[in-house]
């Protein structure tokens, strides 16, 4: 095989997964990792990949910007809407406490709080919050709220998550991959989901697969914290293997 053809090869082959490590590609086109490193780099430099750590993502894997809650109120929103039905399976019994992260697909799980069971709820969402706003017993964390995400973050935020211990967290994210575990763009909010997932029992990520197999600048959490990923069906197989062999429970809505 010619290095053109290997490299188109490698091209469609990350397009194709999403992501792949170097020593996969030397061992199924059976050439040195040096070879496949100046294939990465060569397509790299064409953008039709992206070069990581110890492999490559496909060009569209890396996000590089942040929309507003407007657009991604729309994004995925059937996705979204059976996500959050099937993530009401892991609500703590009566008494108990769960924190809902800011984002649209923990927004979806706010109204469907079944009434008759009492529970605390935290949150960082000002829509989260509306939406509980005489349902359950609520506590909403201070501090400076985005406007682009309508999250509120801060050291005031962090420093009362610190010192909660709550039953559930249901933590949305912008990204999540095995090697980048789970990300967001803005330094602020990452502060607020990392201690979010600190302070919970037991972590339940929600998000529809457009995330999985995706990177943001800021790493809030390891995929090892994840005990449930909540998501849709579209989920690329291999990747589902690829989550429940570190230990994660993969539910398809």
């Amino acid at each position: 095989m010619y290095a053109e053809e290997r490299q188109q090869a490698i091209a469609g082959l990350i397009g194709q997964r999403g992501r792949v490590s170097v020593a996969d590609l030397a061992d199924a086109y059976e050439v040195t990792t040096e070879t496949v490193r100046r294939d990465l780099a060569a397509l790299d430099r064409l953008g039709l990949i992206r070069r990581v750590h110890g492999g490559a993502v496909s060009a569209s894997a890396i996000t590089l910007g942040e929309t507003g809650l407007t657009e991604r109120e729309h994004s995925h929103a059937q996705a979204k809407n059976r996500i959050a039905a099937a993530a009401l399976a892991y609500l703590p019994p009566q008494g108990g406490s769960v924190v809902l992260d800011a984002g649209t697909t923990t927004a979806r799980i706010a109204p469907l709080l079944p009434a008759e069971r009492e529970l605390t709820v935290v949150t960082n969402s000002i829509p989260v919050a509306t939406r509980c706003a005489g349902q359950q017993s609520l506590q909403v964390l201070g501090g400076r709220v985005r406007g682009i995400t309508q999250a509120v973050v801060g050291d005031q935020a962090v420093a009362t998550l610190t010192d909660l211990r709550v039953d559930v967290a249901f933590v949305g994210t912008n990204a999540l991959t095995v090697d980048h575990g789970l990300s967001t763009p803005d330094l602020d909010e990452a502060a607020v989901k990392r201690a979010l997932v600190r302070c919970a029992n037991l972590v339940v990520v929600v998000a529809d697969s457009s995330k999985i197999g995706r990177e943001d600048l800021v790493r809030f959490a390891p995929v090892d914290a994840v005990d449930v990923l909540v998501t849709d069906t579209d989920l690329d197989p291999s990747a589902r293997t690829e989550l429940e062999a570190h230990g994660i429970e993969v539910v398809l809505a």
